[in-house]
C-alpha cells in the first residue's frame, strides 16, 4: 500500500538505526575542502572535519544539495509513495529548505509539502522521527504535516559552546554577536529560537553551562516525559557523562547521543555540548 514517505537533509542527525527502520530518506548536504567536494555524513566523518577544523586556519565550506539532488530522492520516494513531507532546517539557517521547494515544484507525480522544522540537529530529527512515525501508523499527508508541525512547536534547544568564532565566520551568529569580542571568561549558553541563534545564559563555567541546562529541562518538563538528544561536537566523553545524568534526572520517553554532522560543525566548531529535548 502506498504511503507518506518523510524526507529530511542529513543535518538532522537521525540516528542510522531509525532511519532505516522508518524508511526516511535523507539528502545529505555538502562539504567543501582542498579542492574536493564531500557529501555531509557519507564521504566525510565528522571526526575528520574536527581534525581539519583543528590543524588548519582554513575552514571548510559548506552548502545545500541541489535541486537535482533533490529530484533524486523525490523521484526514488515518489514509486511508493502516496505523498511526501521534506522536512528542513530553517530558512535563517540554511538555503536547503528553499532549494527543496524549488525541486518539490518540478515533481508532478505526488503531493510534496515542505516543512520548516524552526530548529536544527535532532531537534530537526525529532521532527522527521516523529513525522515518519505518523506516516507508519497510516497517517494521510495532511496529518503527517501537522504532526511534523506540533512537534517542532514544542522543540528546545540549548548548548554551550568552544568558542563562538565558527558561527560568526558562517554568518549565523545571531543574538550572540553582542559576545564577540568580551574578555569575560565564560561558557555562554546559547539557544535557537525560530532558526536565530542567542543567548540564554552567561555561566562561567562549563559545569555551570550544563546546570543551567538541566534546570532549564527541569522547569519545562515539570515531572513530564521527556524526549531528549544529547549533542556535541567532537566531546563524545563529555556527552556520554551528560546522558547519563539526563537519565538519572528525567522520565525520558527517548534518549539519544548524537553527534554534529561534519557540515553542521564547520559552523560550530568543536567543543559543543548540549541538549534538544520537548515535553509530552
Amino acid at each position: 500500500m502506498r504511503r507518506v514517505i518523510v524526507v529530511t537533509d542529513s543535518s538532522a542527525t537521525v540516528p542510522q538505526d531509525l532511519v532505516r527502520e522508518l524508511d526516511i530518506h535523507v539528502v545529505p548536504l555538502l562539504l567543501a575542502f582542498e579542492d574536493q567536494t564531500f557529501r555531509d555524513g557519507v564521504d566525510v566523518t565528522p571526526g575528520e572535519v574536527y581534525h581539519w577544523l583543528r590543524a588548519n586556519k582554513h575552514v571548510p565550506t559548506t552548502s545545500s544539495p541541489s535541486v537535482g539532488d533533490f529530484l533524486r530522492v523525490y523521484a526514488a520516494a515518489a514509486q511508493e509513495a502516496s505523498g511526501i513531507v521534506s522536512i528542513h532546517l530553517s530558512p535563517q539557517l540554511s538555503v536547503t529548505y528553499n532549494t527543496a521547494i524549488a525541486a518539490s515544484q518540478l515533481v508532478d507525480d505526488v503531493p510534496i509539502r515542505i516543512v520548516d522544522c524552526h530548529t536544527a540537529a535532532m531537534g530537526q530529527g525529532f521532527v522527521a522521527l516523529e513525522a515518519a512515525r505518523a506516516a507508519a501508523a497510516g497517517a494521510d499527508l495532511d496529518e503527517v504535516v501537522a504532526q511534523a508541525t506540533q512537534v517542532a512547536s514544542k522543540m528546545n534547544l540549548l548548548a554551550t559552546i568552544g568558542t563562538l568564532e565558527y558561527l560568526y565566520r558562517g554568518g549565523r551568529i545571531g543574538g550572540a554577536a553582542a559576545l564577540l569580542g568580551t574578555v569575560l571568561q565564560i561558557k555562554p549558553v546559547l539557544y535557537l529560537s525560530d532558526g536565530h541563534v542567542d543567548v540564554f545564559a552567561k555561566p562561567s563555567t562549563k559545569r555551570q553551562a550544563i546546570r543551567v541546562m538541566l534546570q532549564r529541562m527541569a522547569e519545562l518538563a515539570d515531572n513530564r516525559p521527556l524526549h531528549v538528544a544529547i549533542l556535541h561536537a567532537d566531546v563524545p566523553e563529555e556527552a556520554e557523562d551528560l546522558k547519563r545524568r539526563v537519565a538519572d534526572q528525567f522520565n525520558c520517553a527517548e534518549l539519544y547521543v548524537t553527534e554534529l554532522t561534519p557540515v553542521m560543525g564547520v559552523h560550530t566548531g568543536p567543543g559543543v555540548l548540549g541538549v534538544v529535548f520537548y515535553v509530552e
